[in-house]
């Protein structure tokens, strides 16, 4: 159970944030240094790796993200489990290692800093730190604990020139921005829905809602737009919750809450969308992933780190009932690519590659942070609506976490 009181958490936020701008502080950085560079100095860029081993591990393959990759040269790591870092080392092929990351981007003065660890809290100071130090950033999903922190790393991002860019690779999966492409061509007809589901696992509710729901909401961001408001109800064990419920799961991620969840969102353009996780409902759903209902058929995304798409074909109505068949995006090239090729090398590959572009080009990446933020958002808005029994008005004026305000 989550067991720590709001005053503690409060303190614990407070304490957080402003050791992370003492550490900030101290690598001498500020608003008069220079910007973050647009190309890689010397033809290429000095990439660091944090981590922590014994503390989450890394994600989605990211320890690898800079591999085999000429236009970046890896100099150290840091992770203070002494055996995975030297297993992190080897993979990652860091010629120098930390056991603390501070020690690290001192001494090392990185461009590009991977934030790799699974666990939201420990990221945090570190993004301030590299940010802060004149870096870009590249992080491991949900991308804060509270949107406070999110605004916070996007300010630092904004005022140093700095790109940040978070794991949400389903984004730029070739076959999602194929269908993408297609239904802004008109291919199910008018977008009228989005309807997305977690895994609906042990992790049943809150705990999928953010760590397997944040790349469903980000998504039906990419598809609908900006939300302007949520309605939601969040169960735990058959009951409305309430703050008490609050609890720190496995995975660092910050309070969770429920085990059920509803939620319901309005993007422009009439279009409503709902994110449904219910362990009862897992074998009714089937794979996780998101449903785009339109005037004239659907298309379905079954996520995965290569996700595949399929396209309604509608039968009619007989007297036998109606058979309907789901068939694979003539266009999604998916279906050809081994299982490597749909694999967490090839999709960090492209968010690098779209990263690396946008500092050149001076845009937003792709799987920016200011589209996580966005994502988070919806999760916080989720849980506002849920504890108040109203909607919840987009963009939150809260910006601290529901469950521990």
């Amino acid at each position: 159970m989550f067991v720590a009181s709001n005053a503690a958490l409060s303190r614990r936020r407070f304490t957080t944030g402003a050791f992370a701008t003492v550490l900030a502080a101290g690598f001498g950085r500020s608003a008069s240094a220079e910007p973050a560079p647009k190309n890689a100095p010397g033809g290429k860029w000095r990439a660091v790796i944090i981590g922590h081993t014994g503390e989450g591990d890394y994600g989605h393959g990211l320890d690898a993200i800079f591999n085999d990759r000429p236009d970046v040269e890896v100099v150290g790591l840091a992770d203070p489990d002494a055996a995975g870092r030297a297993k992190a080392a080897e993979r990652s092929k860091a010629p120098r290692t930390y056991a603390d990351w501070r020690e690290l981007l001192e001494k090392e003065k990185p461009q590009l800093v991977c934030l790799a660890s699974r666990w939201t809290h420990e990221r945090h100071p570190a993004a301030v730190a590299a940010l802060t130090s004149g870096a870009h950033l590249v992080s491991e999903k949900p991308f804060t604990s509270t949107l406070s922190e999110a605004d916070e790393l996007l300010a630092l991002a904004e005022r140093n020139g700095a790109k940040i860019a978070v794991a949400h690779q389903m984004r730029l999966a070739p076959s999602v921005q194929v269908l993408h492409q297609a239904v802004a061509s008109g291919l199910i007809g008018d977008l009228l829905e989005i309807n997305a589901w977690g895994k609906q696992d042990d992790r049943a509710g809150g705990e999928d809602m953010i760590v397997l729901g944040s790349h469903m909401l980000d998504l039906m961001r990419f598809f609908g737009g900006d939300a302007a408001w949520c309605t939601a109800r969040v169960l735990s064990a058959g009951r409305d919750i309430t703050k008490k419920d609050a609890r720190i799961v496995k995975e660092r991620i910050g309070p969770v809450a429920g085990d059920e969840i509803f939620a319901q969102f309005a993007f422009p353009n009439g279009v409503m969308g709902s994110f449904t996780s219910r362990k009862k409902l897992r074998q009714q759903t089937g794979h996780w992933g998101l449903e785009l209902v339109g005037s004239k058929t659907s298309a379905r995304v079954l996520a995965d780190v290569f996700p595949a798409v399929h396209v309604l074909k509608p039968g009619k109505w007989d007297a036998a009932g109606r058979a309907d068949q789901w068939q694979r995006l003539e266009t999604d090239s998916g279906a050809k690519l081994s299982a490597e090729e749909r694999g967490f090398g090839p999709a960090n590959r492209r968010l690098v590659d779209d990263w690396l572009e946008a500092i050149r080009d001076n845009r937003e990446p792709g799987c920016s942070g200011r589209n996580a933020t966005k994502a988070l958002e919806l999760i916080m808005a989720v849980y506002q609506a849920a504890l108040s029994g109203a909607r919840a008005a987009l963009p939150l004026t809260n910006r601290a976490h529901p469950l521990a305000a």
